[in-house]
Parts: structure tokens; sequence; C-alpha cells
């Protein structure tokens, strides 16, 4: 009997390629292999092509074997042997068996054998149907073992495509209960089983597509609650979702090395069904829990082969260091532990991400750790927040690279959530509450929204020192932050004074070879910099690096971050040869010791061009300007900060070089983004504001570089006061085009 067709059965590529490598033009191999994980359609894939090749008349005997075992093979072929006469009434069935195969080697009629649903050796060895012109067999498994594979053609198949799955819920549905087909289709996660038995049910019970997602949705819910169930089935699958998926995870819990793949699995289930990294199973945190399911799992190897089991069960793929897993096997799992136990999963892994996540961030590996955090937030809520221990580390983490990446608006919107859920799990007056709080402010500052990071930075500072104290690091480190944010809405001299009280106090409380410190030092000379202390910050780094590179060593972040402000103050204190020699010596350790991509590096190749600029080579730093912009536009997006000066730089740049039409395109983009986040009174809207009205004199229209200017000086008499550098040479520039422009009138 083969298996009824499916209702609304989709013609799919796996179909196609089966027919075609049957007929193959002379070159037809006779074994097709069906693989796939469980509920994909394999087997209505073989009987619809058996019942095409009988249709056809291009068959003269067809049998289907239900072949989950060998009881069921040998009697499929016994009866077989029966039914063409082939051998005595009454025999042995191991023999009637072999003797239907003897039969199937020397006859001329033309076969189809069918193995559906091959579960493991035993079940067919010593039994495979022979190669022969005349004859053909296809086997479906959702095995993928090697031996299997030997001397048959391999047709994967794969989940429905979106237009597949699109098109079967639109056929099967009512028009009424279609409103959020593509919302279901990515829920379920295009498995062919789970659509069809999710169609039924919504129109068993009435629901429309977003009625059934908000009961999928709710994690009180189990799947056997959102699919019929077995007794409610009148179609050809055997099994539901739930079902099929238990009696695969039974099936590899058995196999080589027994007892490891149900854990595994376990682990699997909390992290991001994508993409998770090997690496997460075999960190001390998972070791020490796999050990306890099996002892194998202690051995270098043993992690491994349990996770090639689940590979050849198709309940994960393992491919080059990595696991993937369908979403609707997670929920199996994790639905067959208790919440202690999805607790400790969640942990588990929480600690394995954090142990095995790198020091310096490396572009696709950071963001493959970046996701598998928020799945192990998202899977089981609650779990990374602890009274006692506080939030996992691995939270504050996954924050921090997000900024280390410039994903400014992803970084802020995870900070935002995590402040929020930090006084509900843990406490408003908890460390980690106050450290997540900081990397929300120094998010805000990079992104440009400074009257909110400064507001909130006031605010934790005042918090943290109520609760915790003045010289308690979350208290130390909410001071540093506020200070740096100061210098960032533009008062240097506050953001100096800062860091140097904070500096001093952490030096008093942790000691002066606490890696932090030399943090505030470096960030305390620049800003002792930006505020026209040249001298005193190229001094401050030339005494600091020797001793960072003692203590931190020479590859450290803050080292080689010291080394690049170091590089960048020897070339404002009037020495940009210096600045030039010192930053391309640096480069080459950068990107060694942080990767090409590393915001750092690009930190670093900007002050290279601008100083190679100072240093007469103005043609060579437009060059190295022109696809850095490229990059940071690309890596940070055109509103990031670097972005803007890289484009102002270039500008600049642009104008030494005689082109004040590009000069002027590239200023306007900044004045765009600048008067947008910071106002028109910012010292930096205000600074880009100048040179464009520079340029439009330089561009022949002096009238409108005065009308320009004049504004400016208003602005800048108001928000800075009317003997500031930046307003006395405003004010210069103003007479000098109304000169100008009065000449030519």
């Amino acid at each position: 009997m083969i298996p009824r067709r499916a209702d609304f059965f989709q013609d799919r590529a796996a179909a196609r390629n089966l027919d075609q490598a049957v007929a193959g033009d002379g070159t037809a191999v006779l074994g097709q292999l069906l693989v796939g994980m469980g509920g994909v359609g394999k087997t209505q894939l073989a009987a619809a092509f058996a019942r095409r090749m009988w249709d056809a008349d291009a068959l003269d005997l067809l049998l289907w074997v239900s072949a989950a075992g060998r009881d069921a093979v040998v009697s499929s072929y016994t009866q077989a042997s029966t039914d063409l006469v082939l051998g005595p009434d009454g025999e042995d069935a191991e023999q009637a068996a072999t003797r239907f195969l003897a039969w199937l080697q020397r006859t001329h009629k033309r076969w189809l054998v069918v193995l559906d649903d091959v579960a493991d050796a035993t079940a067919v060895r010593g039994l495979w149907p022979p190669d022969r012109p005349n004859g053909c067999t296809v086997i479906t498994s959702r095995r993928r073992d090697a031996t299997l594979f030997a001397g048959r053609h391999l047709i994967e198949v794969g989940l429905f495509t979106e237009q597949e799955a699109g098109d079967y819920l639109a056929a099967r549905l009512r028009p009424r209960l279609a409103d959020d087909v593509e919302g279901v289709i990515a829920d379920l996660g295009l498995l062919p089983l789970a659509l069809s038995h999710a169609a039924a049910y919504m129109l068993d019970q009435d629901l429309t597509c977003a009625d059934y997602r908000r009961r999928y949705a709710d994690r009180s819910r189990s799947l056997a609650t959102l699919f019929p169930n077995e007794q409610e089935l009148f179609d050809s699958a055997p099994h539901t979702v739930a079902t099929t998926w238990a009696l695969s995870i039974e099936a590899a819990d058995r196999f080589t090395p027994a007892g490891l793949a149900r854990p595994l699995l376990a682990l699997a289930s909390v992290l991001d069904p994508n993409g998770i990294p090997e690496a997460v199973f075999t960190a001390d945190s998972s070791v020490t829990l796999l050990t306890r399911a099996s002892p194998v799992a202690s051995a270098s190897t043993g992690i491994r082969d349990g996770l090639r089991s689940l590979h050849r069960f198709n309940l994960i793929t393992h491919e080059a260091g990595l696991v993937r897993v369908h979403g609707l096997v997670q929920r199996v799992a994790r639905e067959a532990l208790s919440p202690d136990q999805l607790a400790l999963m969640a942990w588990t892994t929480a600690d394995a991400l954090a142990a095995i996540w790198p020091e310096v961030d490396q572009g696709a590996d950071a963001q493959l750790l970046r996701t598998n955090t928020t799945a192990v937030h998202q899977s089981v809520p609650g779990a990374l927040w602890d009274p006692h221990h506080g939030a996992h580390p691995v939270l504050l983490r996954t924050v921090r690279s997000l900024g280390d990446a410039a994903l400014l608006t992803a970084g802020i919107q995870l900070a935002r959530r995590f402040v929020a859920e930090a006084p509900r799990r843990l406490c408003a007056d908890h460390p980690d509450t106050f450290a997540l709080r900081s990397l929300l402010v120094d998010l805000l500052g990079d992104a440009g929204e400074l009257a909110e990071a400064q507001a909130l930075g006031e605010a934790l500072v005042a918090d943290a020192s109520r609760v915790l104290g003045p010289d308690h690091p979350a208290t130390l480190d909410a001071r540093q932050t506020l200070g740096y944010q100061r210098g960032q809405a533009g008062d240097p001299a506050a953001a100096a004074r800062d860091l140097t009280t904070v500096l001093a106090d952490r030096v008093h409380s942790l000691g002066h070879y606490d890696p932090t410190a030399y943090v505030v030092a470096n960030q305390l000379a620049y800003w002792q910099g930006k505020a026209g202390d040249v001298a005193g910050a190229v001094a401050c780094l030339r005494a600091l690096l020797p001793d960072a590179v003692h203590d931190l060593g020479a590859d450290h972040r803050t080292t080689l971050d010291i080394r690049s402000n170091f590089g960048f103050w020897l070339g404002a204190a009037g020495d940009p040869a210096a600045a030039v020699a010192t930053l391309r010596e640096l480069l080459d350790d950068m990107v060694r010791a942080l990767g090409a991509e590393h915001r750092d590096v690009s930190v670093l190749r900007h002050n290279l061009a601008h100083w190679s600029a100072e240093a007469g080579d103005v043609a060579g730093a437009a060059a190295a300007l022109e696809p850095l912009l490229v990059d940071r536009l690309r890596m940070f997006g055109p509103a990031h900060r670097d972005t803007l000066a890289t484009r102002n730089r270039l500008a600049e740049v642009r104008t030494e070089l005689g082109d004040p039409l590009g000069a002027a395109a590239e200023f306007k983009e900044v004045l765009a983004v600048q008067t947008c986040q910071f106002g028109k009174d910012h010292p930096e809207t205000m600074a880009t504001r100048h040179k464009l009205a520079q340029l439009y004199g330089t561009l022949g229209d002096p009238a409108r570089a005065a009308a320009e200017l004049a504004s400016i000086l208003a602005d800048q008499e108001r928000a800075l006061g009317p003997h500031h550098d930046d307003t006395n040479a405003t004010r210069e520039a103003l007479t000098r085009w109304r000169a100008t422009s009065r000449t030519d009138d």
C-alpha cells in the first residue's frame, strides 16, 4: 500500500531531481536515497515518484516496504515471494525473503522497490535489492551515515521554500483565516509536516493565522496543544510533529555514544537555531554538565562524536565547526525539561559563551556570540539574572560588543531593555544594574544623544555614590563614564577635571596597576589635549606607555589605544612627521591584534591620513580617506561620529587639493547629521557651518559666505561667549568676506 497523496501536495525540486536521476539519459543511478529531517515530506516524495512510474506503465512490479525494522522488511519480501509464487508454501521467512531478492537479481521484469523510513542498519543488512538495469531502489531515511550513501544517489530533502510554504497555506486555508501566512511560516520554520498540521488545527478551531501565532507564542502551551493529536490525524502522516521529533531524539540517544544526544540537544535547545559554535559544547561548563549524562563526554572526541550522532539522525546540521538546529526540534527538546533543568541549560550555555568570547571581537564571530546570547536570554526568560550573583557577565559582554562593533541602535535598544529588566530581576541598587546603566550612557554618547547621555550619567553617579559609596568600582565606572560624556558634549575641560579625580580615586582604591586605571589615564590625556594642554597630553602618554607595555602587554587593546593616542597628540604638538611614523608603525601591530575590521583600527587609519596631510602628503591623505569613508559607511552607517569625522577630514583635504565643490558636498552631508544629532549650537556643528560658509566664498559667492558667518557668529557669541577662540575666528572670517563682497560690488 503506497501512502495516499497528501492534500495540496507541492511539486518540489527534490521530486524533479529524483525523476532526472532515475531517467539519467543512459547514466541512471539505480539506487536513490532521499534523506532529510523528520517531517520534510520524504515519504510523500517517494510515493509520488512510485505512482508516476506505475501510472506511466514503466513498471511490472512495485513493492512498497515500511522499513522501520527488520521484521517489517522481511515480512514484505516474504509476502512478495508468496504472491509471485517463487517458492513452496510455508517457507521460512528469511529464506523466502532471500528467494525474492534472488528473483530480483535474475528477472527481466521492470521493478521498483521503495524502502521507506530506514531507521538503522540492522533493518536492511543483507536485504538490499540488487543493482539491475531493469530495477530501481528508492530509500527514505532520516539517517545520513556514510555507509548508507555508498553507491547511491543522494537527494537531500529540505524544508519548503517560502514560495512553496506560502502556496500550500494559501491553498489549504480559507481566505478569512489567512491573515498572517508569512508569520506562521516564520514561526514553524518552513517544515512541511508542521505547516500541514497547523493548517488542520486552524481549520478545526476556526482560528486565523494571527490567532494561531498568539497561541504559539504562549510559552505555557506545549506543542501537543498547537497541532492535532494522533487520534485526529486522518492523513498519511503517522505521527504528530512532537512525536516525530521525540522518536528521533530517543533513537539518537541510544546511538553511540549512548546517552549523550539528549543532553547535547538540551543545550542546543536554548541557543540560536541558525548557528551555534561547536566550542560552546566543548567549553568547561558544558563538559561538566554532559559528563553527568555520559562519562565519554570528558574525552576530547566524545562530545564531537555526540554531535555527529545528532547530525546523522538529521536532528542537527554539524558542519565546519557550526551547529544548526530547527526551531521545532529545539521546542520539543525544551518541553522535555523541567523549569530547573531549563535554567541550568541557560546558565551553562551562558558560561560557555562567556568562556569562548575572545577579549577582542572579530566580525562575524562576535555576531554569532551575540545572537546566541540573545537566544539564551529569550529562550529561558529570567534565567540569566540571579539575585545573588547578579546579571550573567555574558549579558554585559553582549552590550559592550554591540558598542565595539558600532551597532549603536541595536546596542542602545538592548541596553535599554536590560536596564528596564534589571531592577525587576535583581534590584534597582544592584551593582550590575548600575553597570548596565553605565553601558547605556556610553552608547548614547557615541550615538550623539548627548543630552540624554549626560542626564542619565549624572543620575547614575548620584545613585551609585549614594548606594555603594564614591570609591566602589561601579561608582568609579559611572564617574568615568560621565566625565567622558562631558567631553563628548563639548566640554573637554570638564571632562579632564572629572577624569583627573576619577583616576586619583581609582588608583587609591584599586591600586596603580589596575588595568582600568590605564583606560582612565588614556582618556584623561585625550581630553586634556582637547582642552588645549597638548604638551601635557603628550607628556602624560609618554610616561604612561612603558608602564602599560610592562603591566598589560604590548598587544593589549588598552596599550594599543595609548600608542594611538600618543601618535595623535605628537602631531597636534607640532610634529606631524613623528605622528605619521608612530601611527604607521602601530598599524600592522593593531591589525594583527584586533583584526582589520576593528573600530580602533579605523580610528588609527583616520588619524594616520590626517597627519599625513598635515605633514604635506595631501594627495596621499585623500587616497587613504576615500576607502576609509567607504569602510566606515559600511561598518557604522552615515550618522556615526567616526563616519562624520572621516567625511569632514576628506572635505578639508579636498579643499586643499582645489576641489571646493567636492568638499562642499561632503560638508553638507556632515552638517545635516550634526544638526539633527547635536543641534545647531554644538561646537562641532558650528565648526562645520564655518567651513562650509568659507567654501561658499571660495566658490565665488562672498555675500552668501558673509551672511552664513554672521549667523554663525551670533550663535557662537551666545553659546560659547564673545571671546572664545572659535568665535574670534568666525569674526575675522566675517570681516574678510564682507570686505570681499563690497569690493566685488
